[in-house]
């Protein structure tokens, strides 16, 4: 009988530490989803000719590949620039190009840079003038029909340029004024930022570092001041809208 009893309290015993070590159920903490970035960064269409596409410039040396490079270091997300534009390529050729390229907007910033070839080739102020306004209006049209969100640049002069030397100059310069009044107030009518690049063109003569390679086109260095000019203008439009 005492040994029944001594087993039967033994039993107890076991069955009470082991209900004891049993650790009561702790609450698991729920998982968090991190999510997923939702801005786009900003698109950028630069529409032009060999000025744009950098003639005998690295393609980091372009002005809006340096341009972009120069919001991204100020914090501003945007891709690389989408660049519609050819050596020689005139007002008339610079649409047949978009026509060709059918760049998808809508986009966020466009800038318009046309005119050398029409005053290089001899073509007249009154068809520059017509056809400038029909580019100027496709730029609109592909910021999203907000001219807030494009820019022009004036028409750098080549003839400070050692290869200008070869011509008359004066009437060169002369010729890129005339062109540059036209881009000028039809650009300006409608609101539209203008950027005056044009004086850097002409410190040439006095620094050739200014002048690439091919004794013609701007150099990286150019373009570098060039986006000096065009970054505070071009980070007021992006930011305000």
């Amino acid at each position: 009988m005492v040994y029944r009893v001594f087993w039967f309290l033994l039993i107890l015993m076991m069955v009470g530490c082991g209900a004891a070590t049993v650790p009561a159920p702790t609450a698991q903490p729920t998982p968090t989803m991190t999510p997923l970035p939702t801005e786009r960064p900003y698109r950028y269409l630069a529409l032009g000719d060999s000025y744009t596409i950098g003639e005998s410039v690295a393609v980091d040396e372009r002005w809006p590949m340096q341009l972009v490079a120069a919001l991204r270091a100020q914090g501003i997300a945007i891709a690389d620039p989408e660049i519609i534009a050819k050596t020689g390529w005139t007002t008339g050729e610079l649409a047949e190009g978009i026509d060709a390229a059918q760049p998808q907007g809508s986009y966020d910033l466009v800038s318009l840079l046309i005119g050398v070839n029409n005053q290089y080739r001899g073509l007249s102020e009154e068809q520059y003038r017509e056809q400038f306004v029909d580019l100027l209006e496709t730029a609109v049209t592909f910021a999203d029909n907000n001219p807030n969100r494009v820019f022009v640049v004036s028409i750098p002069d080549w003839g400070v340029t050692p290869f200008g030397q070869r011509r008359d100059f004066r009437e060169v310069s002369a010729a890129i004024d005339a062109f540059n009044a036209i881009n000028r107030a039809e650009t300006e009518s409608r609101g539209i930022v203008y950027i005056d690049i044009t004086p850097i063109s002409r410190q040439a003569p006095e620094d050739l570092t200014l002048i690439a390679e091919d004794g013609l086109h701007p150099s990286g260095e150019m373009y570098r001041q060039w986006v000096e000019l065009i970054l505070p203008a071009a980070k007021r439009l992006l930011l305000q809208n």
